[in-house]
Order: C-alpha cells, then sequence, then structure tokens
C-alpha cells in the first residue's frame, strides 16, 4: 500500500489538476505527501530482515507471467526518498507559470510518478514502462516552457532517449531470451536468485550486457552519447532539470546495478575496459568542455554529465565498496545538481542569458543565495562534510583495490587516477562560476537586487540540509545500501 501511495498520489494529483485543480497547492501537496511517505518508509523498513518489503502483487497477465508487483530493499528506498524530496524542491521553487500552468505542474508530477513507479517496481516491464511515462512530460516541460533553443533541445533530447530506450529494450530481450527456458521470468527477486545461481553461461552474457550498457548509457549521458543532456538542462525550465538531472537519469544507474550486474557478471567483466575507457572520457573530456563554458546552466548541465563517470566508477568495480559508493553518489548528487539548478532559476529570473561575465559582486546584495550556492558548490566539487565527499571516497578506494577481476587491475588504477584529476577540474570550473557571479565589483544593476524571500529558501535548505546530513554520517544511508548491494553482487 505504501509503494502504491508513493506512485499514486502524484500521479492522481497530476489528473486532478489537469481536471481544474487549483495547480500549484495540489501539486505542493503531492510533493509534500510523497516526502513525507518516502520518509516513513525508509523509516518502518525492517534492517534486521533485509530484503524486498513492502510487497503487492496484482495480476496482470499471470499466463505470461507479467504482474504489477511492487517491493523495495535498502537501495530503492534510498532513490524513492531521492525522489520524493527532488519533487517536493522542484514544485516548492517554480516561479509563476504565465502559460498552461495546470499542464506544467501535472508534467512534474508525472515524472515524479514514473521515477517512483521504476523504483519500486519488481517487474522488469513495469520498471521500463515507468520509466517510459516519466520521459514525455520531460519533452513537455522543455519544448513548452524551455528558454533559449528549446526546440533544438527538445527534438535532440527526445531522438537520443528514444534511441537509448530502444536499444535498452533490445538488451532486456536478449536477456529475457538468454534465460534458459524453464526459469524465464520478469519477477525480479527471482532474476535477482538467478543470477546467484548464475544460470545465464557466461558465453551468453557478452552481447545482453552490451546492449544494456549502451541503452543505459544514453539515458544516463555516457560518453559519447552525452550531447543531448547539457543543452537539455540549459534551455529546460529549473524545476524540470531538477527534475530529470536529479532523479529521472539516475534510473538507468540503478538499472544497471539492479539489472546487469547481478545476472551478466561475467559480461560485465568482459566490457569493462570499454566502461573505463568511456567513463574516463565523461570525467576528463567533458571535465575540460566544463572549463570552457561562459554560462552557468550550460556549465551545470556539463558538470551533471560528468560526475556520471564517478558513478560509473563505482559500478565498474564490481565490489561490495565500490556500488555501495555509487548508490550514496546517486543519492549525494541527485540532491545537489538540484540545489544547483534550483539557484540558477532565481539567477535566470534576474539575468537570462545567464552569461558568468555578465554578473559579479552579486553577493552583496544576495548574501543568502551567495552562501546557498557556495555550499552547493562545496558539496559538487565534494569538499569534506558533504555526501559527495564520502561517496567518492568510496568508489576511488573501491575502484582502486580490485576492479572487476584478475588481470584487469590496472585499468581500474589508471581509470581512478584519472577520476582524482577531475576532482581538481571540479574545483576549478565551480570556483570559478562562483568568484564570477558573486565577489568582485557589483554590475551596474546587481547592486538593486533583492535576496530571495524566505519562504523560497526551505527547498534548497532541505536538500543541503540531507547533503551534510549523509555527508557527516554516511552510514545513515550505507545501512540500507550495503545489505541490497551484497545481495546483487555474484559471489
Amino acid at each position: 500500500m505504501l509503494l502504491n501511495l508513493l506512485i499514486f498520489i502524484p500521479l492522481l494529483c497530476a489528473v486532478a489538476i489537469l481536471l481544474g485543480a487549483p495547480a500549484r497547492r495540489t501539486a505542493l501537496g503531492a510533493g509534500i505527501g510523497s516526502f513525507l511517505l518516502s520518509v516513513v518508509a525508509l523509516l518502518t523498513y525492517d534492517q534486521k530482515a533485509g530484503g524486498f518489503q513492502f510487497k503487492s502483487v496484482t495480476p496482470i497477465a499471470p499466463e505470461w507471467g507479467l504482474n504489477y508487483f511492487l517491493g523495495a530493499d535498502g537501495l530503492s528506498l534510498v532513490m524513492l526518498f531521492l525522489t520524493g524530496i527532488v519533487t517536493l524542491a522542484a514544485v516548492w521553487v517554480t516561479p509563476k507559470i504565465e502559460t498552461r500552468e495546470p499542464l506544467f505542474y501535472a508534467c512534474l508530477l508525472f515524472i515524479a510518478a514514473g521515477a517512483a513507479g521504476a523504483f519500486a517496481s519488481l517487474d522488469l516491464f513495469f520498471l521500463y514502462a515507468f520509466h517510459e511515462l516519466a520521459l514525455i512530460p520531460t519533452f513537455l516541460l522543455l519544448g513548452l516552457w524551455g528558454s533559449g533553443e528549446r526546440q533544438t533541445a527538445a527534438w535532440k533530447i527526445t531522438i537520443y532517449l528514444a534511441l537509448g530506450s530502444f536499444i535498452l529494450l533490445i538488451g532486456l530481450v536478449d536477456l529475457y531470451f538468454a534465460i534458459p527456458e524453464a526459469y524465464r521470468t520478469f519477477d525480479l527477486t527471482k532474476l535477482q536468485q538467478l543470477g546467484a545461481d548464475q544460470v545465464i553461461s557466461a558465453d551468453a552474457q557478452s552481447r545482453p550486457y552490451l546492449f544494456i550498457l549502451v541503452g543505459f548509457g544514453i539515458l544516463i549521458s555516457l560518453f559519447p552519447f552525452h550531447s543531448w543532456a547539457p543543452q537539455a538542462y540549459a534551455s529546460a525550465p529549473a524545476p524540470a532539470a531538477m527534475l530529470h538531472a536529479g532523479v529521472l537519469k539516475k534510473f538507468g544507474l540503478y538499472g544497471l546495478i539492479r539489472i546487469a550486474l547481478p545476472l551478466l557478471p561475467e559480461g560485465a567483466k568482459h566490457w569493462a575496459w570499454l566502461l573505463l575507457l568511456l567513463l574516463v572520457g565523461n570525467i576528463l573530456y567533458v571535465g575540460f568542455v566544463t572549463l570552457g563554458q561562459k554560462r552557468l546552466d550550460l556549465m551545470l548541465g556539463y558538470s551533471s554529465v560528468m560526475h556520471m563517470g564517478y558513478i560509473f566508477l563505482g559500478i565498474a568495480a564490481m565490489n561490495l565498496v565500490g556500488v555501495s559508493g555509487a548508490a550514496l553518489l546517486m543519492l549525494a548528487h541527485g540532491l545537489s545538481i538540484a540545489a544547483l539548478f534550483a539557484l540558477a532559476g532565481v539567477l535566470r529570473e534576474k539575468r537570462p542569458s545567464l552569461a558568468l561575465d555578465s554578473f559579479g559582486g552579486v553577493g552583496k546584495s544576495m548574501p543568502w543565495l551567495s552562501a546557498a550556492f557556495g555550499c552547493a558548490a562545496f558539496a559538487s566539487i565534494g569538499l569534506p562534510g558533504f555526501a559527495n565527499f564520502a561517496s567518492e571516497v568510496l568508489v576511488f578506494f573501491g575502484a582502486f583495490k580490485t576492479g572487476a577481476g584478475a588481470g584487469q587491475t590496472w585499468h581500474f588504477q589508471l581509470a581512478t587516477i584519472c577520476a582524482l584529476w577531475g576532482v581538481v577540474i571540479s574545483a576549478v570550473y565551480m570556483l570559478r562560476a562562483y568568484r564570477s557571479i558573486f565577489l568582485g565589483t557589483p554590475a551596474r544593476d546587481t547592486a538593486g537586487w533583492t535576496d530571495v524571500g524566505k519562504p523560497a529558501r526551505w527547498p534548497v535548505t532541505l536538500l543541503l540540509a540531507v547533503l551534510l546530513l549523509a555527508g557527516f554520517a554516511p552510514k545513515i544511508f550505507l545501512n540500507y545500501v550495503q545489505p541490497s548491494v551484497q545481495a546483487l553482487l555474484v559471489k
């Protein structure tokens, strides 16, 4: 029941808004409800018992083994918590919408419902279907309410993500037929057990893993399939960028952990060299491109792409430390990039171009915004005390120590060294942007700007507070994540 509420509260509220309910008030109520329910789910989950809890099954086509099957383990619950908190923040920071306000808020809630459904589904078909549900409103938000070259960005993201979804579907079908006929099922709990029993031969794992990696990789913006993301985030309204970069992009990473690692471990080892090469492209190539950006929105878009490389590194390590670090970094990155896009949205209202050289001295007139942006930037860089630091350390240790198997250790060590240089690159572009916007002599008109109002400060404060909580006490979330990851890794 609890997981159904997490999915259907935003879904039904979106329908109610389209039918005439007060848009902002209803959406904010749905956001608050989703957030509180995700906290309740975390607090009531029995960590000692572990495994999947809050299960509910509704038969759809039993003869085909297709069921509407929900359940959550610790990993799922952390992702549902991320969905709830970012949804609340995204709705809360939304400025006044001049045109089609009901449709705007409905689209935000459809994304939230799709993400929650994907993270809570224990049926492979519905996991895929819920994600597709969340993509459609993303296109609408970008095409109808975006800025700049929004039409180009909307078409580009549509083509890329449709292609990624199609390739992923091919990979999932290939995976289904790679399983011996007597064991074929859509049930993720049974599939996890099949992975533990190693029923898929090593020779049959290579091809489906490659399809799944490329499919998820396009959805996640893995280099070189990343070019859709920066322009889309730069053109999208801030709440849409918060939900997609902060939550929806994590679906692909979650899918790799949930599906590829337990079922196709030999395929993952076979293609480890390719994943390492591509993730280094995310960190170094995209990192250097980020250094060259002259606009805040594009810089944040490229930064989000760059940081996916660290999560891929943790997943590629295929050990408890690395994958747990990747899962914690999914939470940390989701919170920090959502806060940064929210604050960039405030600046866009003052200076639509967001050109870095058009600001200067904003910290004097907007001290709270300056402090909040500084905290979010420090979190993104990986400053100690924030969740990003704790998770990146786990990723680096996990990747450097063991890697995917004997004979490949040096590959992982080299990739880890490259990733460490990425931290330096992150610090350079983020601190330079902070200096350009908030420090120095105020521009002619910035001296008269007013700071963020007190009610609008709460959503960003909430995101930063959780970043600090997970930074100083990462064990709070690792206690949920690590048992789930341990169960997914093939012994």
